[in-house]
């Protein structure tokens, strides 16, 4: 079976801490910023959600691989994170649904992991001191190279990666003879907004990121959707200006997580770079226009400024995080637009806020009576 020998590694961060732990499988070294998941499943949907594009992922739940693989947890063709980092990895696995171990999964696609680490110590060194970049390797006693190594890898603040990770051509998803048209902007789409949007009778062309408003425009799409992604959404220039134009032709507009802070910098709300993010799939929203609580799958590590957004006359804050107030959803005033900071279609996660789909297709809808 793979991955069974297991061999000393270490975890270096950029602030000089070091946590040790098991090199599973192939030896090896990965960089990138360092984060944690505290969700306890989903853990292959997480692996392959493209918004963890080149990150350090620290798993909060105690055991990892315990029911294995499949593709039909896929959010993406492959694993984005460049490493993974566990308390107990599991060769064993005892789900009927799977195909085969994550272990084997895992070793297809080349990944790093690195097992019996003190994630807890590590996780609580992260939420105090912030997200870092840091560097995971199994070359020990080689820490003078790791650490200038380590010194070379770039801020995520600045850092464009929805070109790492977009598609490189268009592409359709669902039924040609759905009822709704949906042109999407992929800065790192994952499926199961995809599988969403068809559901609900929608025929998707999902464009490259650097796509413009008129490539999209020639669709004749009835809505327009710019999708979650990796990275600073401040470099990204042409989808700010793919969502300014959107606006200013009136036509309905919806945005996940990368694409909510997209709509907000097109409305000259500043972006920042959090201390160490949300990432998991327990965290509770407010809805401030129904007063409902949600339970949401979240996955950023920037968020929208709330001064801005509460000073912005054209814009409505519509949902906002609980834990520490921070946006979590607005609507633009007049404008047949709406974004949120969380993942409706979870994948993992909850089911709460699957309405936002719903909520999409009746402002597509009321956008059309009006339009007659």
């Amino acid at each position: 079976m793979a991955y069974l020998e297991k061999k000393d590694a270490i975890i270096l961060l950029n602030d000089g801490t070091i946590f040790h732990g098991k090199m599973v499988g192939p030896e090896g070294t990965a960089t990138g910023e360092i984060c944690f998941n505290t969700g306890t499943t989903g853990y292959q949907e997480i692996f392959t959600d493209p918004s963890y594009y080149g990150q350090i992922m620290v798993t909060t739940n105690a055991h990892i691989g315990n029911y294995g693989a499949t593709d039909l947890d896929l959010e993406s063709s492959s694993v984005k994170i460049s490493c993974l980092v566990c308390k107990n990895f599991s060769n064993d696995f005892s789900r009927p649904l799977a195909s085969t171990s994550l272990a084997e999964f895992l070793q297809q696609q080349n990944l790093i992991i690195i097992s019996d680490v003190d994630t807890r110590a590590l996780v609580a060194h992260i939420r105090e001191h912030g997200s870092q970049n840091a560097i995971v390797s199994s070359r020990v006693d080689d820490r003078a190279a790791l650490k200038k190594e380590l010194s070379q890898i770039p801020s995520m603040k600045g850092l464009e990666l929805a070109s790492k990770v977009s598609t490189k051509e268009p592409y359709f998803f669902g039924k040609e003879d759905a009822t709704y048209r949906i042109a999407a902007l992929d800065l790192g789409i994952k499926t199961n907004i995809l599988r969403n949007l068809a559901s609900r009778d929608c025929y998707i062309k999902v464009f490259p990121y650097d796509s413009s408003y008129e490539d999209l425009a020639a669709f004749e799409p009835d809505g327009y959707f710019i999708s979650n992604g990796p990275g600073d959404p401040e470099p990204l220039k042409d989808a700010i200006s793919l969502a300014r134009k959107v606006l200013d032709n009136n036509h309905p507009l919806f945005g996940i997580c990368l694409g909510h802070q997209i709509i907000a910098l097109a409305n000259g709300i500043k972006t920042y770079k959090m201390h160490n993010g949300h990432r998991g799939i327990n965290h509770p929203i407010i809805n401030l226009v129904t007063g409902k609580g949600e339970i949401t799958s979240q996955n950023h590590g920037f968020a929208i400024d709330k001064s801005d957004a509460e000073s912005n006359p054209a814009v409505e804050i519509t949902h906002t995080h609980l834990n520490d107030h921070t946006v979590a959803g607005i609507r633009i005033k007049d404008k047949p637009c709406f974004s949120v900071q969380y993942h409706p279609e979870a994948g993992p996660g909850p089911n709460d806020a699957t309405y936002l789909f719903d909520q999409f297709l009746e402002l597509i809808q009321s956008t059309k009576k009006q339009a007659i």
